[in-house]
């Protein structure tokens, strides 16, 4: 059933001069079908600078938004519109606002985990594989509010030793995590190195041997010695790796790392998108000039 629906998401797909864009958090069956597997910050490149007429966004609601916003002579797809994001509705526009106000001279750092509301409202965007050199960028003496991960914005801090205000959201899957359910994981592979996603918190970030947004991690086990790996950032990301590296072994430190709104794009969601070109993601245009000042920004710091 699935080699039928490929053939014919494959055949839709030429007929809509289409392209299909997939995070690493996606089904397997969905990183079959894309033409680009990727975090973010790849996405997000690759929605400014792809020729299709047609970007299928599978992914969560906030990536679609952002190439949507990149690419505004494109029509943009996303495949199950309910596919939302808890640490992006973290955030909201009314909230920002009212301390945009009592805090006029602050720069707002957001990450790419938030509204194109939220991105409108702030100074520049950034992502887990940029997060730090975006901050580093910035004046010496310019207060900072970080949002919404306060996990990731205290990496940040660790990293820089700039002091910032952080917006108390956080990513439900990688919260998930315990230094336990890590602990354990190194019990059952002994020699197996630790790579963790910033998102997580700073007691998980402390087992860490590398710590690294998603297509960071993919480098990193690509490059090294070792040969095992016990990965603490979203199940999704096991697929890429055996893509990348079938020679080694890598462990899920934890069952509950799943993030049920990247699960729920199917072939069937990414075939109907196609067939009837909905659902469309669009930006409003009192939004669009501020949000993608934010991005574009982000994306001149390389």
């Amino acid at each position: 059933m699935n080699q039928e629906m490929q053939k014919e998401i494959e055949l839709w797909k030429k007929k809509r001069r289409a392209v299909i864009f997939a995070h690493y958090y996606q089904r397997p069956e969905i990183q079959a079908v894309a033409d680009l597997v990727g975090d973010s910050l790849e996405l997000a490149r690759a929605a400014a600078e792809t020729d299709a007429d047609v970007i299928v966004l599978c992914g969560v609601h906030f990536m679609a938004e952002s190439a949507a916003l990149l690419a505004s002579e494109k029509q943009v797809l996303l495949p199950e519109a309910g596919a939302g994001c808890p640490m992006a509705d973290m955030v909201t526009e009314k909230a920002l606002a009212e301390w945009k106000e009592k805090n006029p001279k602050a720069v707002i750092v957001a990450y790419v985990n938030t509204s194109a509301a939220v991105k409108a409202l702030s100074d520049i965007c950034c992502t887990s594989a940029n997060a730090v050199k975006v901050v580093a960028s910035l004046p010496d003496e310019q207060e900072v509010l970080f949002l919404p991960d306060r996990n990731l914005g205290g990496y940040v801090i660790r990293q820089t030793g700039r002091e910032m205000e952080l917006w108390p959201g956080w990513c439900n899957t990688h919260e998930w995590v315990t230094q336990e359910d890590v602990l354990a994981a190194k019990k059952a592979h002994p020699g197996a190195l630790v790579l963790v996603h910033p998102e997580c918190c700073a007691a998980v970030a402390n087992l860490a041997d590398h710590i690294a947004s998603t297509a960071g991690m993919v480098r990193f086990a690509a490059a090294s010695a070792a040969t095992e790996f016990i990965v603490v950032t979203e199940s999704g990301i096991l697929e890429r790796f055996s893509k990348t590296c079938p020679e080694k072994s890598f462990y899920l430190a934890t069952p509950k790392l799943v993030c049920p709104n990247m699960k729920l794009t199917r072939l069937s969601s990414v075939l109907r998108a196609l067939e009837t070109m909905s659902p469309v993601i669009r930006v409003s245009e009192d939004l669009r000039a501020p949000a993608l000042t934010s991005l574009t920004r982000m994306l001149k710091l390389g």
